[in-house]
């Protein structure tokens, strides 16, 4: 055989375990790349669930990479301020936040959705539409800001929040100054209320001080925890406003992208673990902390009248349709919402809610 044609034969055969050899070569450099990123939480100091939610996460994360990625992760105000987390990501400050969307509806109104909307989803019906197409209007709803998000936990049904008098009417509420975020304020606004938005760590000392007359945070073990039971008597529900209120990873776009794919797939599986830890979690010490705040002769837990209930779902609708007429991606993220609810309640009747109440 001509040498020159043997010279190529071998070539042909050396050249794929050559490409191999590279391949693995920079496999094994990709594997053995570290990263140590800095997390800051909107969430106070030992904050249970929430702020333990995002530390949980980032020792999962670090397990599961043998220590490639190691997570830091800042309470509010060791780093940023607990309302500026958002903007700390966006700017590239740091790597991750830990928040809830509504805390930015200033500068992305249609971000509420994927917080929670006043007689919305539940907790399941969120985690159904983030899986549905939900997920990808909320990235693209952050893609200018140059922030990717995950789902990481829930709250589960909240309370209705506490209050300095009693509610029993539409007139109680008017000039109420009220602690609450998001689409839930601006409907206490349009009933004639005062909207306050304040992190959590300022809430006891404005409820204690009377800068506010009332305030919602989350439910009886978070809110027992606070001291709120001390600064207020009336303790009222449904949390109408916050039915399933998701909280949010946020991740600089830039750093996401530095990841190899098994580490984004580490981070995206330990959000996922995170999100059902919480809600499990935070369901359990609810009903424990619900039966100890009842044992408390000086507090008052009551329901809110149907009827003040029914005005406020009638200013949710009203606040909703301004909005969405005001703002083309607040329509666009509110039309994929509303389908996705009305086939989801269709479901819900024909199995559980056709179901008789348990003993």
């Amino acid at each position: 055989m001509n040498k020159h044609i043997m010279g190529l034969l071998l070539v042909g055969l050396l050249l794929p375990a050559c490409q191999e050899e590279v391949r693995e070569e920079g496999t094994v450099a990709a594997t053995a790349q570290r990263f140590d990123w800095r997390m800051v939480t909107t969430w106070p100091v030992g904050f249970p669930v929430f702020q333990e939610g995002a530390e949980r996460f980032a020792a999962d994360v670090g397990q599961m990479s043998n220590s490639r990625l190691k997570i830091r992760v800042y309470a509010a105000g060791e780093l940023v301020p607990a309302l500026q987390v958002f903007d700390a990501v966006a700017q590239g400050t740091v790597e991750m936040g830990h928040g809830s969307a509504y805390y930015w509806a200033g500068k992305i109104p249609a971000a509420q959705f994927f917080s929670s909307v006043p007689f919305g989803m539940d907790a399941a019906g969120m985690r159904d539409w983030l899986h549905s197409g939900g997920l990808e209007l909320w990235r693209k709803l952050y893609l200018p800001f140059r922030v990717r998000p995950l789902s990481i936990g829930n709250t589960g049904m909240q309370m209705g929040g506490w209050f300095n008098r009693p509610v029993e009417s539409l007139e109680d509420i008017q000039g109420l100054r009220m602690r609450i975020p998001g689409l839930g304020g601006k409907v206490l606004e349009m009933a004639g209320g005062n909207p306050v938005l304040l992190a959590g760590g300022e809430i006891y000392m404005a409820l204690e001080r009377g800068v506010i007359d009332a305030t919602e945070w989350v439910g009886p073990f978070h809110d027992q925890r606070l001291g709120l039971q001390r600064v207020a008597k009336y303790y009222y529900y449904p949390g109408w406003h916050e039915r399933g209120t998701e909280l949010e990873l946020l991740i600089s776009m830039a750093a996401w992208e530095s990841l190899p794919a098994d580490l984004q797939r580490i981070v995206e599986r330990a959000a996922a673990a995170t999100r059902a830890w919480s809600l499990a979690e935070i369901d359990k010490q609810n009903r424990i902390a619900l039966q100890e705040l009842r044992q408390q002769s000086r507090i008052s837990i009551r329901a809110f009248p149907p009827e003040v209930l029914q005005k406020l779902y009638d200013y949710t609708r009203q606040a909703l349709q301004a909005e969405a007429a005001a703002d083309a991606q607040f329509a666009e993220v509110y039309r994929s919402y509303e389908a996705f609810r009305a086939g989801q309640q269709d479901w819900r009747v024909v199995t559980r809610l056709a179901l008789p109440a348990g003993p």
